[in-house]
């Protein structure tokens, strides 16, 4: 499915070089729910940036089904099958709910299916299927479209960068619903970035990012029980982290 062959990433800063990611490796198979966790700086979302073509690898290969995207554009990508869903999602103005969830399913939908993503994360469908997408909208209702849009595309490969931001606790056991069965009905892999415990909990396999290098990778069973030696207590109702 996706792989990562010796992948670094540097930018200049102040006139030296700054390395935000170095040497990495990873491998991760079809039908896989993939957290990444790790401090605030360790390179998280940038990893996930690179996967998409938003920023360009300095060094190394990668590899999308037996395909090398180093070089791809995000549309590209995106042709072959990849999703993502930003952590502060953009606002589309002059266009509606409706047809950004219809344009990311590639079909005729019909009005009884939009809504269904808008209920997988928490939205009344009533109250947004015609709502334009501006600056009206709050940071956590915009979270929400964005993560319906990225569901509806159906795509092999979906990044998710910290999903549960705006979204409240009564609408979490949907979130993670849609996560399982987007996993199950596509056959895809899903990357999330999350600090929060629930969320780690559905991962087949945990990612733990630090120092710009992944520092620990494998099943969610062998991680789990180490992150409490990760220097961090995380909540499980919020997310939040305390070093």
């Amino acid at each position: 499915m996706l792989r990562l062959e010796n992948v670094c990433y540097e930018v200049k800063d102040a006139g030296k070089k700054k390395t935000i990611l170095k040497d990495i490796n990873l491998e991760l198979a079809d039908g896989e729910t993939v957290v990444v966790t790790g401090h605030n700086g360790s390179g998280k979302s940038s990893l996930m940036k690179i996967i998409m073509g938003i920023y360009p690898v300095t060094s190394g290969k990668i590899y999308f089904n037996d395909i090398d995207i180093t070089n791809m554009s995000i549309t590209d990508r995106a042709n072959l099958g990849m999703a993502y869903a930003f952590q502060t999602p953009v606002r589309f103005k002059g266009l509606k709910v409706r047809d950004l969830i219809t344009t990311a399913q590639k079909t005729n939908s019909v009005v009884m299916e939009v809504c269904n993503y808008l209920s997988k994360v928490g939205l009344c469908a009533r109250d947004y299927i015609d709502r334009d997408l501006d600056d009206k909208l709050s940071g956590g209702e915009l979270k929400r479209i964005e993560i319906a849009i990225t569901l509806a595309r159906g795509a092999k490969l979906n990044i998710f960068d910290e999903p549960e931001a705006g979204i409240d606790l009564w609408s979490f056991g949907g979130l993670i619903a849609a996560f399982d069965e987007n996993k199950k009905q596509y056959g895809g892999t899903n990357i999330i970035i999350s600090h929060q415990e629930k969320i780690l909990e559905i991962a087949d396999k945990i990612l733990v990012m630090n120092g710009a290098k992944i520092e620990r990778f494998g099943s969610r069973e062998e991680i789990m029980p180490t992150l409490n030696t990760y220097g961090r207590q995380c909540s499980k109702l919020q997310g939040e982290c305390y070093e």
